[in-house]
This record gives C-alpha cells, structure tokens and sequence, in this order.
C-alpha cells in the first residue's frame, strides 16, 4: 500500500524558546516533525543577524537540514503585538531590546513597526513565503461597550491599524511575502466579522492574511469552519491548537474571571490535538475544499500536559487527520464519458 502524503507537519517554536534550535530541531524530528516555524525570538530565529551576518540564514537551514527538518514559516507575533497596542510595561516583558528602547509610547511602537518590515525582508532571505503574527489593536479595550463606545471610536481604531500597518504591508508586497494574522483576542481582528473589518481597512490587499487557528474561535461561539470558507483565499497559514470548553455554567466564563490559564474555575482552557472540542476532521475537509496546501503547524499550549509528550502525541494526530482531497467524484465509474 503506498504511503499518504499529506501536508507537511510542522511544530511552531514559539512555546520552546528556552531550548536551542539544535535541540529542539532533534527532538522534532525524533517526533516526526516535517519542519518547523521558527519563531523570531529565543535563538531561533533572528531577525537583525539574518539581515546583517552572512551565512546566516543559510546556517539555518543547514541546521534544520541535519534533522531531515525544513522550515515553512517565520512567525513574530511580539513585535507585531506592539505596532497597535497601547503600549505599558506588559510589552517590555516581550519585546527585544531594541524595539523596546526607552519604552516611550510612541517609540515603541515605531520601533515595532520597523522590525516587522524587517521581519518580511529576513523572511524574503531566507525563502520564506509567510510571516505569522499578530498586529495589536488600539481598540481591545473598548470590547465591551460600557462606558458608550461611538461607532467613530471603532472606526478610528481600524483606520489606525490600516494607517501602522500598510507601510509594513508596502515591504512585505515589494520583498514578495505574505502576512497572516492570528486573529485572536486582543488583536484587531478576532472573530469573522472583525476579520472582515480589518480586510476592508486594508483594502484586501494580497499581501495580509490570516495564520488559521480554530481554538480562538470555538470558546468564543464563533464559526470556525465557517472562517475558512469565508476567508478561503486569505488562509496563508494553518496553526493545530484544541481548545475544551464547557458545556455548563462555570465560575469563570469567557471572559477568564481574571483566572490564570488551568485553574478549575475556568469556561474554557487550551488542550493538546484531539483532547479538547474542536473538529478536526471538519477543519481538514474545510481545508481540502479552500485548496490549501501549506503546513499544518501544531502550537503546544496545554497547561495540564508535559509540552514533549504532547508534541509527540499532537505530531501523530495530525498526521493520522490529515487527508488529500479526491480528485474525481464517487461515481465516476458509472459515467458513459471516457
């Protein structure tokens, strides 16, 4: 029987930056990983010595390539977190050195911006097509409408985020890379109809996109089958993450009850692939019908789970889900055509 042959399993790094890359590459790869997606902190990737320090990026593909490993996508959600945000000593804890400065506000968030048009331009080096990240928003804090928020102060929000990040936009159009945004809870986007918004702000510009991740939808009772058919030419990037969340009242509901992620009280919390609700099945078919063929990049965040264990396990999961599309109906056979 021949082997199937799926999309490429890969593990986002951002979860292991206190590892090396070589050691993380071995234990993927002993994992059964296909790839990784580096993430621009810890030592896995970075973004001034791949721009500045010859070799470099061409080290890190040797690297990789030693552990039958490739990498697929760069990812700086921490530094596209600041172009937006309202900056406050949160960010320092973050964010590199030099992006962070003197933690002026304004700066920061330049700074920010810099560093991810950067980001794009180490991503063209290294033969990269995608950045993941996130992009902040200047309006999360206005989520729930008491005190008033006006509809002039949501559209100022969506005209900032399109006036910090269409010059970032104008780098990754001329260095030929595309940005997928998590959209996520705190983000400028973070549901269908504020991915919809962020698009229209933008103008639906080719060059911004979403990284797909189901376990930010399914707690909050959005449609995250439904994200993809909506959004099918905009899906840059798969992240695998599960998420459980009750079915009965609990202490802490959505919005967290200010509880630490794992505490009992909570409505809903982060599993490893296939031990929380999502549906991965219908998330594959989704994508088989979307035609994406990119990875499928598993993200470790189960606060209840040994990170190695899970991997291995989710590596496996993934694998075993994943399936190509047909290419020729059911009941072909009975055609007259030939």
């Amino acid at each position: 029987m021949a082997k199937k042959m799926g999309r490429p399993v890969t593990l986002f790094t951002g979860q292991w930056a206190d590892l090396s890359l070589e050691t993380l590459a071995q234990k993927a790869s002993c994992w059964g990983y296909d790839g990784l997606e580096l993430a621009c902190w810890g030592n896995h990737f970075d973004v001034q010595r791949a721009l500045k320090e010859p070799g470099y990026c061409d080290g890190r593909h040797e690297l990789l390539a030693r552990h039958g490993l490739k990498v697929y996508a760069l990812s700086n959600h921490l530094a596209g977190q600041a172009v937006c945000d309202l900056i406050d000593a949160r960010h320092q804890a973050i964010l590199p050195e030099h992006v962070w400065g003197d933690g002026n506000p304004v700066g920061v968030r330049q700074r920010a911006a810099e560093e991810m048009k950067d980001t794009a331009r180490a991503a063209a080096k290294l033969g990269v097509g995608v950045v993941n990240g996130f992009t902040g928003s200047s309006i999360w804090h206005l989520l729930y409408s008491f005190p008033p928020v006006s509809p002039e102060m949501i559209e100022a929000g969506f005209a900032d985020f399109a006036a910090r990040w269409n010059p970032i936009l104008d780098v990754f159009d001329g260095v030929g890379v595309r940005f997928g945004l998590e959209v996520h809870p705190t983000e400028i986007a973070f549901d269908i109809a504020s991915g919809e918004r962020a698009l229209e702000a933008i103008g639906h510009r080719e060059a911004f996109g979403f990284n797909y991740d189901p376990s930010h939808f399914g707690y909050q009772g959005v449609d995250y089958i439904e994200f993809i058919h909506r959004f099918a030419d905009r899906i840059y990037h798969v992240h695998m993450k599960d998420v459980w969340w009750s079915s009965v009242a609990t202490e802490a509901g959505v919005f967290g009850g200010h509880t630490d992620f794992g505490d009992v009280r909570r409505q809903w919390d982060f599993r490893s692939l296939g031990r929380g609700n999502i549906d991965f099945e219908r998330v594959i078919r989704a994508l088989n019908r979307i035609g994406y063929e990119g990875a499928l990049s598993v993200e470790c965040e189960d606060i209840g789970m040994d990170r190695e264990h899970g991997a291995e396990e989710a590596c496996g999961f993934v694998k075993d889900v994943d399936f190509p599309p047909s290419n020729i109906a059911f009941d072909a056979a009975f055609s007259e055509d030939e």
